[in-house]
C-alpha cells in the first residue's frame, strides 16, 4: 500500500485499483430504444451540469460544478471538440433526489446534451438511472459509491466499498481498534456500505456488540445526543473508532460537537468517507488533528499533474486559497475519458461514445494512467 501525504488531518488513501476488484458488474441490459440526440447542430456541442447548488448537499457539489466549468473552459481554448465548442447547460436539482430525474430528463429531451457530468449521492444517481437508460444519455458519476449496480449509460469514476472502505477498516484493525461506531446519513451509500462492513468486521473476528450503527437524515444538526453515544459506548475498555458515512454540511456540527465533547483521535479516532478538503474549509480543524479520512487522492499529493491542476484550479476560481478534493479528480478523469471517446468516435453520438469509452485511457493526477473497464468502472493506481 502507498499512504499518501496528509492534508490537515491524518490521511488513509486506499491503494487498491478502481474497478478491478469491485463488486462484479451485472450482465449490462440491452440499449434502450432510442439514441438520444447528442450531435448538437450550430456549430456547439451541450454539456450537461447537473450538481446541488443549494440545500444540505451544496456544500459537497457546488464545487463538482465549477470544475466542469473549468474542465469546458479548458477544452474550447484547445479549440473545442470535433471543431465544435462546448456550451455547459447547469442545472440546480437543490439536494431533491427526485428533482434529479426531472432535471435529467430536461437535459437529455430538452436541452440535447450530450453528456451529463453529476450527482454525489447514491439515491441522486438511482433517481436519474431510469431517464437515463430511457433516452440512452451518458452520465459520469464522480463520488465513492456501495457499487452492485451496473448500467450502460452510466460511468462510475468512484471507489466502491472494497477500494475505499475495507482498506479504511483494515487499518483501524491493524491499529488494535476492536469496537466500531458506524454512523452515516440515512440513504442507499451508507446503509449498503455498513451492510458490507459489518458483515466484513463479524469475519475479523469482531463481535455483533462491538458493532454500533446509527443513520442520521440529510442535514442533521443536533449531535449531542448522538456523539454522546459514542462516547458512552467508546468507554468499555475497548478501543474504539468510528467509521463516518456522514454526508454533506452535517458533517460541519458533527465534528464541532466531536470538539465539544473532547473525543479525541487518541480516545475515539473518526475515519470518514465523504469529508475532503472542501467540506474542512466550513470546519475550525484544530481539535481535529489526527482523525482521519479515506479518499484515493489528496491535494497534498506530490505530482507534477497534481500541481499544475491546483495552479489551474485556483486561477479559475481568483483565489490562491482554493482547494481541491477526490471527486474534483474523479470529475476530470471522467471529462477527458468523454472527450477522448468523443475523439476516438468522431461524434457525440450517444451509443458510438459509450462503445469508444470502454479501454480509454487517460492521465490521472495522483501518477500513471485511469482506464475505462468494461464494468464502466476505472482502474487507477493511487
Amino acid at each position: 500500500m502507498k499512504t499518501l501525504p496528509c492534508f490537515i488531518l491524518s490521511s488513509l488513501c486506499s491503494a487498491l485499483l478502481l474497478g478491478g476488484c469491485g463488486p462484479q458488474a451485472k450482465e449490462q441490459p440491452a440499449a434502450a430504444s432510442g439514441t438520444a440526440v447528442a450531435q448538437n447542430a450550430g456549430g456547439t456541442i451541450k454539456v450537461g451540469v447537473l450538481h446541488s447548488l443549494s440545500g444540505t448537499m451544496a456544500i459537497s457539489e457546488s464545487v463538482l460544478k465549477d470544475t466542469v466549468l473549468m474542465l469546458v473552459a479548458e477544452q474550447n481554448a484547445k479549440g473545442g471538440l470535433l471543431g465544435k465548442k462546448l456550451v455547459p447547460v447547469v442545472e440546480d436539482p437543490a439536494s431533491n433526489w427526485p428533482m434529479f430525474a426531472e432535471k435529467a430528463r430536461k437535459l437529455l429531451a430538452q436541452d440535447k446534451v450530450a453528456v451529463v457530468f453529476g450527482g454525489w449521492t447514491s439515491v441522486s444517481r438511482k433517481s436519474m438511472l431510469p431517464v437515463f437508460e430511457e433516452l440512452n444519455g451518458i452520465l459520469f458519476y464522480p463520488v465513492q459509491w456501495e457499487g452492485q449496480e451496473s448500467s450502460k449509460n452510466i460511468f462510475y469514476t468512484g471507489a466502491t466499498p472494497n477500494q475505499q472502505a475495507l482498506p479504511a477498516v483494515d487499518y483501524l484493525l491493524a491499529k488494535g481498534v476492536k469496537r466500531f461506531a458506524l454512523l452515516g446519513t440515512d440513504y442507499v451509500y451508507p446503509r449498503t456500505a455498513n451492510k458490507i462492513l459489518e458483515a466484513y468486521l463479524k469475519s475479523k473476528g469482531i463481535a455483533e456488540a462491538d458493532i454500533m450503527v446509527n443513520y442520521t437524515p440529510f442535514g442533521q444538526s443536533d449531535w449531542q445526543s448522538i456523539v454522546s453515544d459514542v462516547k458512552k459506548f467508546g468507554s468499555a475498555g475497548k478501543k474504539t473508532a468510528v467509521v463516518s458515512t456522514v454526508n454533506g454540511d452535517a458533517n460541519v456540527p458533527f465534528y464541532k460537537e466531536l470538539a465539544n465533547q473532547r473525543i479525541t483521535p487518541d480516545f475515539i479516532p473518526v475515519v470518514a468517507f465523504s469529508v475532503g478538503e472542501q467540506e474542512l474549509t466550513g470546519i475550525d480543524t484544530k481539535p481535529l488533528i489526527g482523525h482521519l479520512a479515506a479518499w484515493n487522492y489528496f491535494e497534498s499529493v506530490d505530482t507534477p499533474a497534481n500541481a499544475a491542476f491546483i495552479k489551474s484550479w485556483r486561477d479559475f476560481k481568483g483565489d490562491k486559497n482554493a482547494v481541491t478534493n477526490d471527486p474534483m479528480e474523479a470529475t476530470k478523469i471522467g471529462f477527458d475519458m468523454w472527450v477522448k471517446a468523443v475523439e476516438k468516435a468522431g461524434t457525440t453520438d450517444s451509443e458510438a461514445v459509450q462503445r469508444a469509452l470502454i479501454g480509454v485511457e487517460v492521465p490521472n493526477l495522483t501518477g500513471g494512467k485511469a482506464k475505462m473497464l468494461a464494468n464502466h468502472m476505472i482502474s487507477k493506481p493511487v
